[in-house]
């Protein structure tokens, strides 16, 4: 493991649960994380731009330059106007996108902030990692750059040693996910893939839930937003966060390419 924090786990009962609840339309709120809770809500994820050195900026100021508008639904390619449901620019939006199947860094560690008080159990969590990222298994080469503009290629080991890659893992229709342990706190470390030289970026947990099962985080790999479930309370402090940028969603409600009814 990359932390101490979290420890994989050999025993996956923890998330039966998951089974049984997380029974909606692939594609719909309730398909990625449970349905039974009170109130949901979906984090936008920030729009990353090409060039890595202008901070990230958000869905609204996006519609303010489309002349479009951000809803619980809002699709990204209607959004920035584009009818190709996997087009990520268009001529009224060239530059930045939303990452899919990850939550950066500095809104998952606000969304914990905001979680922990919601639960009984903040020091006794569940992270699932899928078990298709590259990183895990060494599946993946990356090019470094140095100080003269050269790059050297980089092949890391996997980050999971052979014997927590053979651990059990959990099993949901259309993914496998490695389980882990630990406290809510430990998300951002478990993020932080770190390995030689720091050359893997991050990688929030694609779900997260404390052992009362007071609520639920799930980031679909396919997906570039997050989804929570909870209480009606703990779902307007999320959404009260001036530093996520949240919608109330329907638990029911698709976010298939054909969603967005308003940016058509």
């Amino acid at each position: 493991m990359w932390t101490d924090t979290v420890r994989i786990v050999e025993d996956v009962s923890p998330a039966d649960w998951l089974a049984i609840r997380v029974t909606g339309r692939p594609g719909t709120v309730v398909g990625t994380v449970p349905s039974g809770y009170e109130a949901y809500a979906r984090l936008l994820h920030p729009v990353e731009f090409h060039d890595g050195r202008r901070e990230p900026t958000t869905w609204a100021r996006v519609a303010e330059i489309t002349g479009r508008h951000v809803h619980p639904t809002v699709q990204w390619h209607s959004l920035i106007g584009t009818t190709d449901p996997w087009g990520r620019s268009a001529p009224g939006w060239p530059d930045g996108q939303p990452e899919q199947g990850n939550l950066a860094l500095a809104p998952l560690q606000t969304l914990c902030d905001a979680l922990a008080p919601h639960t009984t159990t903040p020091e006794d969590c569940y992270f699932a990692l899928w078990s298709g990222w590259g990183q895990l298994t060494g599946g993946r080469a990356w090019v470094r750059m140095t100080p003269d503009g050269s790059g050297d290629g980089v092949e890391p080991p996997p980050l999971l040693t052979a014997r927590e890659r053979a651990a059990p893992q959990v099993h949901l229709p259309g993914r496998d996910y490695h389980l882990f342990h630990g406290p809510l706190s430990a998300a951002a470390a478990l993020a932080r893939y770190g390995g030689p030289d720091q050359v893997w970026p991050t990688q929030s947990p694609n779900l997260i839930w404390p052992a009362d099962h007071a609520w639920c985080v799930g980031t679909e790999i396919d997906l570039d937003s997050t989804l929570v479930g909870g209480t009606t309370g703990m779902i307007e402090a999320v959404l009260a966060s001036p530093w996520l940028e949240a919608r109330s969603i329907d638990g029911g409600a698709s976010l298939q390419a054909d969603a967005d009814r308003v940016n058509i």
